[in-house]
């Protein structure tokens, strides 16, 4: 008689094996689809530099070095050529306008001023010798004419006689006709002389006209000569300090010839350099701030100097108010240059993290500040505090700002 087998009842190994399939097909389809595989460094946190992304106002400034300058330097040219006779005043002392600072000889110009004014004495000595003759010349004429309207007077008198004496057949037609050419011939020589005189008179006037402009002439060129021996005395053009002086006793200076430098420090300036990455927002009127001595002094862009020697240009700023006591030619200040008002932006603290990335992204922590992952950002302008974020990140959230250099390409960071 057949036994009727009874089926065990729990788990089989079959189940078992289907089981283990069905959990290792999800495992591989969860790591496929839903797993984050990120390459990962662990990082002690005391060996990066964490901070906090905050909300606030952004001053857009750089920090820039200048040096102190006075606010004007004068050349000293040398407007005479000559030998160098004496140094009247030496290099670094204080001068006023007017101060003779050097001695210069020209024997060539005494010779040229003695020939002057010997021409100059021998033109006035023609001038007023032309003008003796030119007034006798006019008495004579003045003579003339008095002798000719005292004949005019005889003739008409003797015509007027003759006329009447010619109505009465008195005298002959010939003689009354001479007497009256005489007395024609007397009028048409006076106007003649007066006609001379006028002539004369003009041509007196254009003469000594021109003698005496040329007198002038030589008198001015005669003054420029002697100013320009005046000018053998180098004299300090304004108040400052003799900084140079690059002269030798003896030594031959050229007419134009460099021979100093003067300071004018009634002021100073700050000459400072800027990096080239800011050639395009700084211009001139821009203000900045410096601080000495807990006191905060005003400056002003003057002028923006356009060359670019080694990825840097020059400014030059002036103060608009207060200077600093014990101002000296050389000094560095360190002054606060503001490019633009400030605005409410995203700060993130400036780190070293920018050498690697270039502000595009950065490591930012998670909530419980156990990793870091890499996120894409984007930065605006950048102050030597703060970066300005545009887009990214959000206030409050922690980033990692020292430098990447020890993270190579991992993408997620483990804080221990």
């Amino acid at each position: 008689m057949d036994i009727p087998k009874v089926k065990k009842k729990g788990l089989k190994k079959k189940h078992l094996i289907i089981a283990l399939v069905v959990v290792l097909f999800a495992f591989l389809v969860y790591q496929a689809f839903f797993a984050v595989h990120l390459s990962t460094l662990n990082v002690d946190t005391d060996k990066v530099q964490i901070e906090t992304v905050s909300e606030g106002i952004f001053h857009n400034y750089i920090t820039v070095t200048g040096n102190v300058e006075p606010i004007a330097t004068i050349f000293l040219d040398a407007r005479e050529g000559g030998r160098v006779e004496e140094k009247v005043i030496e290099e670094g002392t204080m001068v006023k306008k007017g101060d003779v600072i050097l001695r210069l000889s020209n024997p060539d110009l005494t010779l040229s001023i003695l020939n002057s004014e010997s021409q100059l004495a021998e033109k006035s000595n023609f001038l007023r010798n032309t003008m003796v003759v030119m007034e006798q010349e006019k008495l004579q004429i003045k003579r003339e004419l008095l002798n000719l309207e005292f004949d005019i007077k005889r003739k008409k008198r003797v015509y007027g006689q003759k006329q009447i004496l010619f109505k009465d057949e008195l005298i002959s037609k010939e003689e009354f006709l001479i007497a009256e050419e005489d007395y024609q011939f007397a009028q048409r020589s006076f106007e003649l002389y007066q006609e001379r005189q006028r002539q004369d008179s003009i041509y007196r006037k254009i003469q000594v006209d021109q003698m005496e402009d040329n007198l002038r002439n030589m008198e001015m060129n005669l003054k420029l000569i002697r100013q320009s021996q005046e000018n053998l005395n180098v004299a300090a053009p304004v108040d400052g300090q003799l900084s140079t002086l690059d002269v030798e006793l003896g030594q031959s200076i050229p007419k134009g010839g460099r021979i100093g430098q003067i300071h004018v420090l009634s002021s100073f300036k700050v000459v400072a350099q800027i990096d080239e990455h800011y050639i395009d927002q700084v211009r001139a009127g821009l203000t900045a701030n410096l601080d000495r001595q807990g006191q905060e002094y005003q400056l002003k862009i003057r002028k923006v100097l356009p060359e670019v020697r080694d990825g840097r240009f020059s400014v030059e700023m002036i103060f608009t108010g207060e200077t600093p006591d014990n101002m000296r030619t050389g000094q560095t200040y360190y002054t606060r240059l503001q490019l633009g008002s400030p605005e409410q932006s995203l700060l993130l603290p400036r780190g070293n993290f920018f050498q690697q990335t270039g502000g595009q992204w950065i490591f930012v922590l998670s909530p419980d500040g156990s990793y870091a992952e890499k996120r894409m950002i984007k930065i605006g302008r950048q102050n030597p505090g703060f970066y300005e974020l545009l887009e990214g990140l959000q206030p409050g959230e922690r980033v990692i700002v020292s430098g990447y250099e020890n993270f190579g390409d991992n993408e997620r960071i483990v804080l221990k």
